[in-house]
């Protein structure tokens, strides 16, 4: 037998190899081995199995080491991972690691043996316990452990109780330890009590739609739950879950931002007793893997992560639920660029479970789908519980006097908001103080040398920062171009508007939560925890605050620049503009008090504006449909970005211009029907000191744009070029910047 090995390097290949001569029984195929690649040894995955190869048997290589048992990825997992391999046009070892934890790539991963915990004396088990009536934690233990026996390690560390613990329990002799002979001994099993707490009561639409959804739990599905902010969307999860948990079937909810983490983590806790994981980036190794563990083999009944947690594998998988479905968090930027939304439905379907999409902004993607009859369209139009929906009032900045990005009618409206006890929210989507700092003599501006954009300046560390490269220099005392003093800074940024605020507003705190506060291990959720304690005060934040928040004591929402999205090189800017302003706005009026919003705008007669502050979400949606239609552009064509750069301009034009020539003789020679667009400069031209170039292939079919990016990618694998020029595919590109 010849395997098929998915190895990491950047070929866009499977290896063949030959099994160890000590190995007398099949490697099951989605395990892990240890293989000789070149001059090194590596890790990679059995992806298929096959009684022939294109290589003489002489010339192929030896398997060095099985490393595990059973396989790591099952079987539907795998097939929708080689389907990912083979659309984002990526490596298969590359997309395979991604969907391994890092020390399941690790050639120095320790193999611990697992341990599992029994009481001692089963029998004085009610003695023991009076005894630990004054340690209340070794109490809970050895309850948990007589409960739950033979308990894992992991299940132990899983519920709180730390190795110190543990070992004080076994040392009094309380509780006994052995190796662990297999590691499923905690698997989440179907159950009638999977609730902490009782569910909310459903208004009519959200009853209606769990009744739909419901009778299909066993099949394959997708679902849009087309919901205004605050309609509840949540509990309809979370009753959906409950249906799953009790046949025993696991549920894989994706989030955009790991700043919803804690609060996530927080609901679905409150509400279920069951065995809950989570996978985020701000794990460490160890943590990631205990996690990754936990759902592959069962013992987590809730799995909860960020974008790459789609990869997670389940032993029993019944439900895949995506909360704000439109972010573009979702969509991976670099490397394997992948949309763990469109990934979560392909994988639902091997599955054969449902996939609920959830957002009170569904991209356009989605819609187009709903029409095509791919999914169904669930809609909420109305706020749970008594929530009114908010007032919005658009304000024209373009002739009024502003105080620090503030208009007269705003800042009244705050301290209106505040003396009555309530809650502000100020959004801006612009870190730092200011965007530019200029002479006002000459009109130099202080530009990166190594990006195409200016610096920013910051007050906290002092300093100009490149938010694209992350180049630093002090603020300078002359202008570099005339010697004049006379600098200042233009613009503002989330930290000139927390000093002001600060002065303006004595007696009530300012919390500002944007990426530079929020550096830190868990201050994010501190600071939230101020916000939620419903004190009056004024949050200053980015887009961070606009993504699923609740704050029930937030009854005014101001947006000081709305106009960012109206102009921008994207052809995407205006749906982002439109999806983020109306997400921050649901963070007003959630609970009992009336919201308001205020939009702050210079072209408040804009369409897009207009319709947003006027209609709902669905108008402002069709409205874009039909320029897209119109301009063969997303979601009626498809598209690939072949990304081009180096650090010298002629290298990336020449190698460019050779992938073009090849692109057009390839729709030429096969009758593509497909539009080659550049190549050209990249909207930002230099960034990293690397200059970019973009060739941007079109198609209104999809097979042929994957048939024609499958066969430039062989051609640009085997180009001769500097090795400082790289390239890159994306398909389905979400920043065309």
């Amino acid at each position: 037998m010849i395997y098929r090995i998915a190895v990491p390097s950047p070929l866009r290949r499977l290896f063949d190899y030959l099994p160890p001569a000590d190995i007398d029984k099949p490697i099951p195929v989605g395990s892990r081995v240890l293989v000789p690649f070149g001059r090194r040894q590596v890790i990679g995955v059995v992806a298929a199995t096959a009684s022939t190869s294109e290589f003489p048997l002489s010339k192929l290589k030896k398997l060095q080491e099985v490393l595990d048992e059973t396989p790591l990825l099952p079987k539907a997992l795998l097939n929708s991972l080689m389907w990912a391999a083979d659309y984002y046009q990526h490596p298969f070892g590359e997309v395979f690691a991604a969907a391994l934890p890092t020390k399941l790539r690790s050639l120095q991963l320790e193999k611990k043996p697992q341990l599992q915990w029994n009481l001692a004396d089963p029998h004085t088990l009610e003695t023991s316990l009076g005894a630990l009536n004054r340690a209340k934690r070794q109490q809970q233990l050895l309850q948990f452990v007589a409960d739950n026996q033979p308990a894992l390690t992991r299940a132990l560390k899983h519920e709180g109780f730390s190795n110190s613990l543990i070992n004080q329990l076994a040392d009094k002799g309380l509780i006994c330890s052995q190796i662990a002979s297999t590691e499923a001994l905690v698997e989440f099993k179907p159950t009638t009590t999977t609730l902490a707490a009782k569910p909310l009561p459903l208004n009519d639409q959200q009853a209606a739609i769990v009744q739909a959804i419901e009778k299909k739990l066993d099949t394959y599905a997708c679902y849009l739950i087309h919901g205004v902010t605050g309609s509840g969307k949540t509990e309809i999860y979370m009753q959906l879950m409950d249906q799953c948990l009790r046949s025993g079937k696991q549920c894989l909810i994706l989030i955009p931002e790991i700043g919803l983490t804690p609060q996530t983590i927080a609901r679905f806790t409150a509400r279920f007793s069951v065995p809950i994981a989570v996978l985020n980036s701000g794990l460490n190794d160890s943590e990631r893997l205990e996690g990754w563990n936990q759902a592959r083999l069962g013992i987590a009944a809730i799995i909860i992560g960020t974008r790459s947690a789609v990869f997670t594998p389940m032993k029993n998988p019944g439900l895949i639920i995506i909360d704000e479905e439109h972010d573009s968090s979702f969509k991976q930027q670099d490397s394997f660029r992948y949309s763990a939304r469109d990934f979560a439905l392909v994988r639902g379907k091997a599955e054969n479970i449902p996939v609920i999409l959830g957002s009170a902004t569904p991209s356009l993607e989605s819609l187009a789908n709903c029409r095509a009859g791919k999914s169904e369209l669930l809609k909420l139009d109305k706020r749970a519980g008594n929530a009114k929906p908010a007032a919005i009032t658009l304000v024209d900045t373009a002739d009024s006097y502003m105080n620090h990005g503030f208009a007269d009618t705003t800042l009244d409206a705050i301290t209106m908001h505040l003396s009555k006890g309530a809650q502000v929210l100020v959004f801006l989507n612009r870190r730092g103080f200011a965007p530019v700092v200029s002479c006002q003599s000459c009109g130099w501006i202080a530009e990166c040398i190594n990006c195409t954009s200016y610096f920013t300046l910051h007050s906290n560390p002092r300093g100009l920062l490149c938010h694209h490269c992350n180049a630093t220099r002090p603020i300078p005392r002359v202008c570099e171009n005339c010697q004049s003093r006379d600098l200042a800074s233009v613009g503002i940024g989330t930290q000139q508007i927390e000093e002001f605020l600060e002065k303006q507003l004595v007696g009530f705190p300012v919390i500002r939560i944007d990426r530079d506060s929020t550096r830190r291990k868990n201050s994010l959720d501190a600071k939230l925890k101020l916000v939620e304690q419903g004190e009056p005060c004024v949050l200053v934040g980015t887009q961070m605050l606009a993504k699923g928040h609740h704050f029930p004591n937030v009854s005014l929402v101001a947006i000081l620049d709305a106009d960012g999205g109206l102009f921008s090189a994207d052809f995407r800017g205006i749906e982002h503009m439109g999806q983020t302003i109306i997400q921050v706005a649901g963070r007003s009026g959630r609970a009992t008090r009336r919201g308001e919003v205020i939009i702050q705008s210079r072209h408040v007669s804009h369409e897009s504006l207009q319709l947003l502050t006027t209609k709902t979400y669905s108008d402002f949606a069709d409205s874009l449909m039909t320029q897209r239609r119109e301009a063969g552009l997303p979601p009626f064509a498809h598209l690939g970005l072949i990304r081009i750069d180096a650090p010298a301009i002629n290298h990336a034009v020449e190698f460019a211009n050779r992938v073009n020539k090849h692109a057009k003789s390839l729709v030429s020679s096969n009758g593509y029907e497909s539009d080659l667009i550049g190549p050209l400069p990249a909207p930002m031209e230099k960034r990293a000191g690397r200059y970019r170039l973009h060739l941007l292939i079109k198609s209104p079919h999809r097979v042929h744009l994957q048939s024609l990016l499958t066969q430039l990618c062989q051609v640009l694998e085997d180009a001769n070029k500097p090795s400082s020029v790289k390239w890159s595919i994306d398909v389905d590109p979400h920043d065309l910047i």
